[in-house]
């Protein structure tokens, strides 16, 4: 059976066929694909901060002082989730699966306060509704060449040789190869001569809170002459992303659905800014969003059957965070 994709999709397709700028956001099951054209973005109340383009004004950051409070769930019912993940994989069902909780907060600041306020590679906030302050590229095309950045692995900065550790870490680096290779093969599916460009990069990212060092790795490759001047189909070709979903996808996306309490909505779906001839695009991660008067944060991480429970409960507490220093 042909999966049935959202017709904003071919919009895409057309729209970068005629070069014509335009913003897309995408939720997680490419169930809520949006468009906006450069002049609607803020009209329909986005904001948007990229390293190429800023929707108004870039942001100012103004000296705030932020005061954070999160309610993790209990280490039994993360569990209960990290239970049925592991299991799928001692099955032979999944090699890699990334788990993720969202988490009620309270914090001192508003949605957009806190977008004008925090550092980070790429901003989003939608609507009042959710803000995002993502490190983490999809993918970026430049002259028909295309690239993606996996970011997988991460560790607490303030551990002794904190960068070394990660880098030699059993588990983190089964998770990181195995993501590079998901996206490696990804790749091949829109591009020819992919290689693999920069292994296992490590990036301080901080946070205010608790800083953090984490795993990233380069690919690229040429787009395949059906693929260029069509971004819409690129991405229904590559989406879900592989380094929030797991590998294989399909089966993975099943295993996520079952061990999760929550639907993720716009939670590590992508969005991308598209300028009339490159795309830049990013993953939906570090993500706040108000829920019926509440504030939720949401968060996670890759397991393998080398994972342990406490450690990714804890990994998933510590990417509860605010990157305003």
């Amino acid at each position: 059976m042909k999966p049935h994709f959202h017709p904003n999709f071919d919009k895409m397709d057309a729209l970068s066929q005629r070069k014509a700028p335009f913003f897309f956001i995408c939720d997680f099951l490419m169930e809520n694909v949006e468009i906006y054209t450069p002049d609607e973005i803020e009209k329909k109340g986005l904001l948007v901060d990229f390293p190429k383009f800023t929707s108004g004004k870039r942001s100012q950051t103004t000296a705030v002082s932020l005061q954070l409070k999160s309610f993790p769930k209990t280490i039994q019912n993360y569990g209960k989730g990290f239970d049925t993940v592991q299991k799928n994989l001692h099955l032979g069902n999944s090699y890699l699966t990334n788990y993720t909780c969202k988490t009620e907060m309270e914090n001192n600041l508003s949605l957009q306060e806190i977008f004008h306020s925090a550092k980070a590679k790429y901003k989003v906030l939608y609507k009042e509704r959710f803000v995002f302050f993502s490190p983490e590229t999809f993918i970026e095309i430049f002259d028909n060449e295309i690239f993606t950045h996996p970011m997988k692995g991460t560790i607490d900065a303030s551990q002794p040789n904190a960068a070394e550790v990660l880098k030699n870490d059993v588990k983190e680096k089964a998770e990181h190869y195995t993501v590079v290779d998901l996206l490696r093969n990804d790749l091949s599916m829109v591009a020819d001569e992919v290689k693999l460009d920069e292994f296992q990069r490590i990036d301080f990212i901080g946070t205010g809170q608790k800083n953090l060092y984490a795993m990233s790795s380069e690919i690229s490759g040429r787009l395949k002459p059906e693929f260029r001047g069509r971004i819409g189909t690129v991405m229904k070709t590559l989406l879900p992303a592989g380094s929030i979903l797991g590998a294989p996808k399909q089966k993975t996306l099943e295993i996520i659905r079952e061990a999760e309490d929550y639907d993720r909505g716009f939670y590590t779906g992508v969005c991308g800014w598209f300028d009339g001839e490159n795309l830049d695009s990013c993953v939906m991660i570090r993500f706040m969003e108000k829920e019926n008067g509440k504030l939720y944060f949401k968060s996670g991480g890759g397991i393998t059957h080398l994972s342990k429970l406490a450690d990714e409960y804890q990994e998933m507490k510590n990417k509860i965070y605010v990157p305003i220093h």
